[in-house]
């Protein structure tokens, strides 16, 4: 490796695709550093979930851990915010939270996703604890209880669906979401899910816990569970000033990355939920493994290539 280099690699983001891929890098004996700033997007939660055993754990429990098996293979850590990178001979400058920067070779963006929720008071205050997205990641804990769906946008439809698998009781509020077509209205109908019309106030809450939604009209509907579908934007300010793109999707904007998490920028790799927007925990950590054998991979060429230059170069040295 060149001495211009710090490192082989910097993994942007400590959460389990970053930490993962960094485990994977440093089992390869790849000198890698991870750039976190410490904002998990799973830190509301309470645990995580279809994570095989490690079923219910804390998400900063798991971060934890997984920070200490990344660091017993040599991977070093910074904390703060990557704010700038910038493509220099053979590799990347990255910049991040105070002026320090690393040169590095390969870079891996696990920067994950923000999630931008519907503007209803009492969404973002219970996020994450009574207010959720996904069925698989927390719709047990809410099984056979009341739960509403905050209709948005089409997604909502598939979402109450999804939810009426958990609960005799689901109701889903039409809110600002399009009028459903003839195939929906059958297919909640055929489900008894509740659908009420009108507009959506905010969610009340009592001794902090959610209690109801209420209407604009002052209607109010007991509930134990909120079901909303936020707008997934990839973390991916690195990757536009390299000179990428997001790719859309209805759910949101991503990094488009092939199987093993490389993108359309050479160097790049993309891994967890700023590649895959639906990525839960465990998938994730299996996307950041890929990736990280992937850029490994990518390295053994690249030194294997200069070894032979090497080799030839003494050769014809020799010769003369």
């Amino acid at each position: 490796m060149s001495t211009d280099f710090t490192h082989d690699v910097a993994v942007i983001g400590g959460g389990a695709a970053g930490l993962s891929a960094a485990v994977a890098l440093g089992r390869s004996l790849r000198s890698v550093v991870v750039i976190d700033a410490g904002e998990p997007r799973n830190a509301p939660s309470h645990a995580a979930h279809n994570v095989l055993g490690r079923e219910g754990i804390s998400p900063l429990e798991l971060a934890a851990t997984g920070r200490r098996e990344a660091e017993q293979y040599g991977a070093e850590f910074r904390e703060g915010r990557a704010v700038a990178a910038r493509r220099v001979d053979g590799g990347f400058e990255v910049e991040y939270d105070g002026g320090a920067s690393v040169r590095v070779r390969r870079l891996l963006l696990a920067t994950g996703l923000i999630d931008e929720l519907p503007d209803v008071p009492g969404v973002r205050e219970h996020w994450g604890s009574s207010v959720l997205h996904c069925p698989y990641c927390h719709g047990y804990e809410v099984r056979g209880r009341r739960i509403g769906v905050l209709g948005t946008s089409d997604h909502n439809i598939h979402q109450a669906l999804l939810f009426r698998q958990l609960s005799d009781d689901v109701t889903l509020f039409l809110n600002t979401m399009p009028e459903p077509e003839d195939a929906a209205w059958e297919q909640l109908a055929a489900l008894d899910i509740n659908v009420v019309r009108g507009k959506v106030e905010r969610l009340r809450s009592e001794d902090d816990a959610l209690r109801a939604v209420v209407l604009e009209d002052g209607n109010e509907y007991q509930l134990d569970a909120v079901v909303v579908a936020p707008c997934f934007v990839a973390q991916a300010d690195l990757y536009e000033q390299l000179g990428g793109s997001l790719a859309e999707m209805p759910l949101g904007r991503f990094i488009e990355a092939g199987p093993m998490g490389e993108t359309k920028i050479p160097g790049v790799w993309a891994a967890g939920n700023v590649s895959n927007l639906g990525s839960m925990v465990a998938s994730a950590a299996g996307a950041g493994v890929l990736a990280g054998a992937a850029v490994n991979a990518d390295l053994v060429n690249d030194d294997t290539r200069a070894a032979v230059r090497a080799r030839a170069d003494a050769a014809v040295g020799t010769q003369g």
